[in-house]
């Protein structure tokens, strides 16, 4: 029985850049084994040759203008095309080949048989790989491998496709060993880690995530209803009492007089306190009216010197008697 590969260890690479489909390669291959300067040499060759194809036969007019074109297999951030990583690969007699044709059919139906796939969307590559029989994520997004159950593999495949990515499957002869000399170990983004260890870290990235998501509610300030404007409070009110006496009127009820006092006195009573100009002291609303049928608005009472007035009226009046 063979024992684990690379002393069953994990080989992973941390995001650089857009290089992450020299992430994506290396682990396939679970070692440092390629460099962004391997793959541009590898796109410089194809496109070499493609270059060579379009001048070719009759297709020479278009060549020419095949040649003024930028690059299809290498952009100017660092990103490659699919036909980069399947040259890379077949220099270990590795295979690319896309999930949904013919001969990938076996591993759409159980995908646990397999070893290795390649998921690419947008600019994005990485790769989901079965090391010493068990499954990983090996995102350069990650901070470290996320390990997959067999059930779970299946789901994330599935929903992946679901989300438009490109699936691609790894069949072939993987290296068994990478040589981890201490030349060889990393290129300066990868790592190697113990499944305990990447565990681990997994889970104390997902533990800040949910402490900092938690710490960002507690330091919302809790949300005010907006306050609102005094002349459009009265203007509610008037229009409110104005629809009363409306459906009064076509009732034939005759309290035209009432209505129009107690629309008065509603927006005398809602009005905010003022302030008297002549003395400078502020002038409470006077308390808001009940309306019923039988209860006519509350007068609103004046000030003393209406009183003495109302008082000579009435003396006026005993003496004529």
């Amino acid at each position: 029985m063979e024992g684990p590969i690379n002393g069953g260890m994990l080989y992973h690479e941390v995001q650089e850049s857009k290089l992450c489909a020299v992430h994506c390669v290396n682990t396939v291959l679970q070692g440092p084994f390629f460099s962004e300067f391997d793959l541009a040499a590898l796109a410089s060759d194809l496109d070499r040759r493609e270059h060579q194809m379009m001048l070719e036969g009759s297709a020479a007019a278009a060549g020419d203008a095949f040649l003024t074109e930028e690059s299809f297999n290498v952009s100017m951030d660092g990103d490659f095309s699919i036909q980069v990583l399947q040259k890379a690969l077949e220099v270990w007699d590795l295979q690319v080949i896309p999930l949904h044709s013919p001969v990938a059919e076996p591993a759409q139906v159980d995908p646990e048989l397999e070893n290795a796939f390649i998921c690419h969307l947008q600019d994005h590559w990485f790769c989901i790989r079965k090391v010493n029989g068990e499954w990983y994520n090996f995102d350069s997004l990650y901070a470290a491998p996320e390990h997959l159950s067999k059930f779970y593999l299946s789901a994330y495949l599935d929903t992946l496709k679901g989300f438009g990515w490109s699936i691609f499957l790894v069949r072939g002869n993987f290296p068994k060993e990478c040589p981890m000399t201490s030349g060889e170990t990393t290129n300066g983004f990868g790592q190697w880690l113990l499944p305990e260890d990447a565990e681990r870290i997994i889970k104390s990235c997902n533990s800040g995530q949910r402490q900092q998501h938690h710490q960002q509610q507690q330091l919302q300030p809790p949300r005010t209803p907006p306050m609102e404007e005094d002349d459009d409070l009265n203007a509610a009110i008037a229009a409110s009492l104005r629809d009363t006496a409306g459906e009064a009127g076509t009732s034939g009820n005759d309290h035209d007089d009432d209505l129009e006092a107690a629309i008065a006195a509603s927006l005398k009573d809602s009005s905010p306190a003022v302030v008297n100009k002549e003395n400078d002291a502020v002038t409470a609303p006077a308390a808001v009216a009940t309306l019923t049928d039988t209860t006519p608005p509350a007068t609103p009472v004046t000030g003393g010197e209406d009183v003495a007035l109302e008082n000579e009226s009435k003396k006026s009046g005993l003496q004529d008697k």
